[in-house]
């Protein structure tokens, strides 16, 4: 339902969107993941066409958003980050206004309306005007209005943004239910989200797609592997540590002694089953058990890899331009008796969150 080949976004010598190719089927929902500046945004806004791409192409529900513009956005519901509510209209006015503005009328407007009030929990709200609502509620009323004519296609930017942790859990119900019959495409840089939403992943960073998959398959992509945690104590600790190296389903091996006098070790899963084997071997060498536990590679550590050269190039640069800039302090001549003094260049620090170099 969602093809992209090849898109790109530039403004002026800023690269926003760089050769992004990807698709999302019906049925699952896709989620973009990456900080703010990676590109998600721009990537929505695209294949929404409220911009068209410097390069590139997209098909979403059957049609290009370039040459058919107008039927994409037919087929289409769209949460942007900046909620398209008019606060001077009660909730009820303003989804009967943008069903009306979809084509819908009569019988078919009035249970479109009645489906997402339900679905989106606004029967309390419904007469309230928009301008009264919390922002959570403003963020409901916002997924309503995209849901009102049945889209085949739904775009999310940030949905759970203003939501708490109640209304989280309900949202994450409600998208898993409209991914049942729709394509579904959301973006966040929340790791929790992603792992509660989300099928496949695209990780962004700095306007690239530098992974792609589901968790599982991510974290091979970054050779990010579950960890096994033992907490033990007895003589025969380092002998145990020894015949833990030499397993086949065990990598890296990290001890650390805590306070209490018990060994604390953490062993990198290479294959499954390493925690019964570990269980297993403090048993023979007569260890003292406190803990043996096992934890997944969390998706922060999966982004952390996949976006670490790029990291890294933006801190070199940070420190480099500190570096210049005590220089250039330490260079400057305090005031002197004849109050004249020197003046350093003003650096200029940019901050933008919707473009990344």
């Amino acid at each position: 339902m969602i093809e992209a080949r090849g898109l790109s976004m530039r403004y002026g010598a800023v690269n926003a969107l760089v050769d992004a190719t990807f698709s999302a089927q019906k049925g699952e929902v896709v989620g973009l993941l990456g900080p703010n500046g990676a590109g998600k945004t721009t990537t929505m806004r695209i294949l929404t066409t409220f911009q068209q791409p410097s390069g590139g192409s997209a098909i979403v529900a059957g049609h290009d958003i370039v040459a058919e513009p107008l039927e994409v956005r037919r087929r289409i519901g769209y949460l942007p980050e900046s909620l398209p509510l008019y606060l001077s209209m009660e909730v009820r006015e303003c989804l009967r206004f943008v069903g009306r503005a979809r084509g819908l009328r009569g019988r078919e407007l009035k249970e479109r309306v009645d489906w997402v009030v339900a679905k989106c929990g606004l029967d309390r709200m419904f007469r309230s005007p928009v301008l009264t609502l919390s922002k959570g509620y403003r963020q409901r009323t916002a997924l309503a209005q995209a849901l009102v004519h049945d889209p085949e296609v739904v775009i999310l930017d940030e949905p759970t943004t203003g939501l708490d942790p109640h209304q989280i859990l309900e949202m994450r119900r409600l998208i898993r239910e409209l991914a049942a019959e729709r394509t579904v495409m959301l973006s966040t840089h929340i790791m929790q989200e992603a792992s509660a939403l989300v099928d496949r992943l695209l990780v962004m960073s700095r306007g690239r797609i530098v992974g792609r998959g589901t968790p599982d398959e991510l974290r091979e992509q970054a050779d990010v592997y579950p960890t096994v945690r033992l907490r033990v104590r007895g003589a025969r600790v380092v002998d145990a540590m020894m015949a833990l190296e030499a397993l086949s389903a065990a990598g890296k091996v990290t001890a650390t002694e805590s306070h209490d006098g018990f060994a604390a070790l953490e062993i990198v899963e290479l294959e499954v089953g390493l925690r019964d084997a570990v269980g297993v071997l403090a048993h023979e060498h007569e260890l003292t058990v406190l803990e043996l536990s096992r934890e997944e590679g969390s998706l922060e550590d999966v982004f952390l890899a996949l976006t670490s050269d790029d990291w890294a190039g933006d801190q070199a640069l940070y420190d480099a331009a500190g570096s210049a800039g005590s220089a250039a302090h330490h260079g400057v001549p305090s005031a002197g008796a004849d109050g004249d003094t020197d003046a350093a260049p003003d650096a200029t620090n940019t901050d933008d969150d919707e473009v990344a170099a």
